[in-house]
């Protein structure tokens, strides 16, 4: 469970937001309302071995939510252009939405506190810095959130959502 004091319960309003994506875009959550179902699942860092096993499972099977009217989301603290660096790298295609101030992070409560570690792998110096749990919402078109799920594991776990997904009606 996240340190945050935010937690979130299925049947809830899913807290709205607006973020860039890697293209510099606005996406605005309130404007899927109506129309789609979306996965926003939140992510440590790009181009990092489980991240990006991630973000191609979930690339893989786009169009199996597409056909669900699902749009697929992933959410970090690196950069817009970061992002267009990992999608355009392994040719991703959910949309990737940036987070530097972990504004969207806080809202959802998926930040936690971890020791940072020195180079090479070495214990940490006893310094504290905010990473991302990786976390991930599916939240139905009326903009309700159907699932919360923090601390999941990233390889096999978009065929789960896509099941969840199946599974709602």
């Amino acid at each position: 469970m996240p340190s945050q004091a935010v937690t979130l319960h299925i049947g809830m309003e899913a807290p709205h937001f607006e973020l860039p994506d890697a293209d510099m875009e606005v996406f605005k959550l309130v404007a899927q309302q109506g129309k789609r179902n979306v996965v926003l699942y939140f992510y440590p860092k790009d181009d990092t071995p489980g991240c990006t096993m991630e973000a191609n499972e979930f690339s893989d099977l786009d169009e199996e939510f597409a056909k669900l009217e699902t749009q697929v989301i992933g959410i970090s603290r690196d950069d817009c252009i970061s992002h267009a660096s990992f999608r355009d790298k392994y040719g991703l295609s959910v949309l990737l939405l940036a987070d530097p101030e972990a504004r969207v992070c806080k809202k959802y409560g998926v930040l936690y506190e971890k020791e940072a570690c020195t180079e090479h792998g070495q214990n940490g110096d006893g310094h504290k810095k905010l990473a991302i749990q990786r976390s991930t919402f599916i939240i139905d078109k009326k903009g309700k959130l159907r699932h919360v799920l923090y601390g999941v594991h990233a390889h096999g776990h978009p065929q789960e959502i896509l099941k969840l997904i199946k599974e709602m009606k």
